[in-house]
């Protein structure tokens, strides 16, 4: 399957990054399925970081991510909404997966979690009002294990 890195340099050896951003699935090298996905986190990443171009670097990755730990979310549901909550508040960082997937909390979502972690939702309440925003995918590869199924394939520049 391919798989697109959205981001602001060339990334032709994935590298995992500790980074004090707190992101949906915790450390790890992001990937996702949807090349307009990876053009929006290219955006983004220039935007943030102030410098470099809009880059898409594409990946092949086995289907079957065998001989490794992997949770994957299917749908927005309480576990990954339990899950994301707690990588946003940096409470999983000892998880030991190599691989996790699941939908993206985006912009769009942003303001429901934060909802939620206010206390204005409840679970059911926060993924009533996800299910219908379509999220795409995302795939946080979290360990070195991970990396090693990924194949680098070409550099798109968007900028």
């Amino acid at each position: 399957m391919k798989l697109y890195h959205g981001s602001n340099v060339e990334v032709r050896e994935p590298k995992i990054i500790e980074s004090d951003r707190k992101l949906d699935f915790g450390h790890g090298f992001y990937l996702t399925s949807s090349y307009e996905q990876a053009e929006r986190w290219a955006v983004l990443t220039c935007r943030r970081r102030k410098s470099g171009q809009e880059i898409i670097t594409v990946f092949e990755c086995e289907e079957e991510l065998n001989n490794l730990r992997v949770l994957r979310f299917t749908e927005p549901d309480v576990a990954w909404l339990q899950y994301t909550a707690n990588n946003r508040r940096n409470e999983n960082a000892t998880d030991d997966y190599d691989v996790v997937i699941g939908p993206v909390a985006n912009d769009k979502t942003q303001p429901l979690i934060t909802a939620y972690f206010s206390g204005l939702y409840t679970e059911e309440e926060t993924i009533r009002r996800l299910l219908p925003q379509k999220l795409k995918d995302q795939y946080a590869f979290k360990s070195e294990a991970a990396l090693h199924k990924l194949r680098f394939c070409e550099v798109i520049n968007n900028g």
